[in-house]
């Protein structure tokens, strides 16, 4: 039997919507921000420069279902993830919500608004903004 996380344990619960994997926790495992060339757009994108990961486009903001586990790089899919929605605040920093146009999984990427090399373009934030509150 599985015992519960002792306690000041790193562990957390990570909400999940329908179509969403559950990882019980979810830690960044891969090894590398990494550049890439967006699919839908063309845009070459940069990686972060704050040692995250760019797991999207920041002109479109589509993003690719390449992880299993944030940036494990182990998903079969590969298909292109539309953004749905937008979540959070200003203050809380938002989130973008994709769903994969292959598989319909959907993840949440935390959007890079402050990248000050290659921000996500806040006019598309702003349009995925509206779309999301219809």
């Amino acid at each position: 039997m599985a015992r519960p996380p002792a306690k000041g344990s790193r562990q957390r619960r990570v909400g999940r919507s329908e179509g969403e994997r559950h990882h019980p926790l979810r830690q960044f495992v891969g090894s590398g921000n990494d550049g890439f060339v967006c699919l839908v757009c063309g845009t070459n994108v940069l990686p972060l420069l704050n040692g995250s990961f760019r797991s999207h486009c920041p002109e479109c903001l589509w993003s690719r279902h390449v992880d299993e586990a944030p940036g494990d790089r182990a998903s079969e899919c590969q298909g292109l993830m539309e953004p749905t929605r937008l979540e959070g605040s200003a203050a809380s920093g938002w989130t973008l919500v994709h769903r994969c146009a292959k598989c319909g999984v959907l993840r949440r990427n935390r959007a890079a608004v402050n990248d000050p090399r290659q921000p996500d373009r806040w006019e598309r934030i702003l349009d995925l903004s509206v779309e999301s509150s219809r």
